[in-house]
């Protein structure tokens, strides 16, 4: 029997997650690596239209595993619904993308299904016969290539911004699709989801925004922070910001991008008056273009930036939102 990649993509009130597509990309380079079939699994309560997105991708097979007790998303739930249909395909390995929902789940079926987990990788090679993933560690400093010696399923998740949503293969057809009942027992449903509270519904999930303005120390005052702002809202982008910034209170906990914060990975990226220390660079890398902003011709920052402008950012980004406004109402 040829083994199995299966990449279980994630969906959340009914809408894909785009970080699934970085998944699915890496697997289907490592199918191509392996020589392994690659299938896709959505779980959920009425993903048929989900998983018709994935089906126009490069896989040999798409599963919607359905329950109603899958809506709304519980860890035992999901964690019960995901160990009987992997127990049941048997697959060598098993992706999914480092999410927050993931990251919740993840511990309670790899334990349930006496396996372990390789979290949070930010690339793969292989060697021999042998698969290696790769993880940082020590908030980037290092980075160690991590091996499986126990029996399949094997469990990996990726980082966000590690591989480009963007890259994902379509086939050639439509893959077919086929529907899994699963069977979950209510006694062993412990969480019962209620409203969410009104402060959640303030924060931002940053990993879904295609344009981020991040502010640093050079930005010298919390009220010069409306200039960012202007500048995000003009471009139909997210503000964010490096975790002095937040430690400081100038903006939520939520903004800040880091080791420490939110791992994102936009179409774009301006950096303003931010230095480029590591801590930064590990959650921000996988942006598809970096323009960074610093009057430090020797920033780290510009190390890893697409355009670097060397200059004060009070002198660069007034101009810089005028032409914006300008570009986008045609004048």
């Amino acid at each position: 029997m040829a083994e199995t990649i299966l990449v279980i993509v994630e969906q959340r009130e009914g809408k894909l997650n785009r970080v699934s597509w970085e998944t699915l990309a890496a697997a289907q380079t490592l199918a191509a690596e392996t020589g392994w079939a690659l299938e896709a699994a959505v779980a959920g309560s009425g993903v048929a239209s989900i998983a018709g997105e994935v089906a126009a991708k490069k896989v040999a097979k798409v599963y919607c595993v359905e329950s109603p007790a899958l809506n709304p998303y519980t860890p035992d739930a999901f964690a019960a619904a995901l160990k009987q249909f992997i127990t049941s395909k048997a697959p060598r390995l098993v992706l999914m993308p480092h999410t927050y929902q993931v990251r919740d789940f993840i511990p309670k079926l790899a334990t349930a299904m006496g396996r372990t987990v390789i979290s949070d990788c930010v690339g793969f090679h292989k060697s021999g016969e042998k698969l290696f993933f790769t993880r940082q560690m020590f908030q980037g400093k290092f980075a160690a290539d991590v091996s499986f010696t126990g029996d399949a399923p094997w469990f990996v998740t990726f980082q966000n911004g590690a591989f480009r949503g963007d890259k994902v293969e379509a086939g050639a057809s439509a893959a077919p699709i086929e529907t899994v009942s699963a069977e979950i027992p209510a006694e062993g449903l412990r969480n019962k989801p209620q409203e969410v509270f009104k402060e959640a519904k303030q924060a931002v999930d940053l990993t879904q925004a295609e344009i981020i303005v991040s502010v640093g120390r050079g930005i010298k005052e919390q009220k010069n922070i409306e200039l960012a702002k202007q500048l995000a809202e003009a471009l139909g982008g997210e503000i964010a910001a490096s975790r002095p910034i937040c430690d400081s209170g100038w903006l939520p906990m939520d903004r800040q991008i880091g080791s420490s914060g939110q791992t994102v990975a936009p179409k774009l990226y301006l950096a303003l008056g931010i230095s480029g220390a590591i801590q930064h660079i590990v959650g921000m890398k996988g942006a598809r273009s970096v323009v960074a902003i610093n009057k430090d011709h020797e920033a780290p920052i510009f190390e890893i930036a697409d355009v670097a402008v060397v200059g004060n950012l009070f002198d660069i980004v007034p101009p810089l939102i005028e032409e914006v406004k300008k570009v986008k109402s045609g004048s």
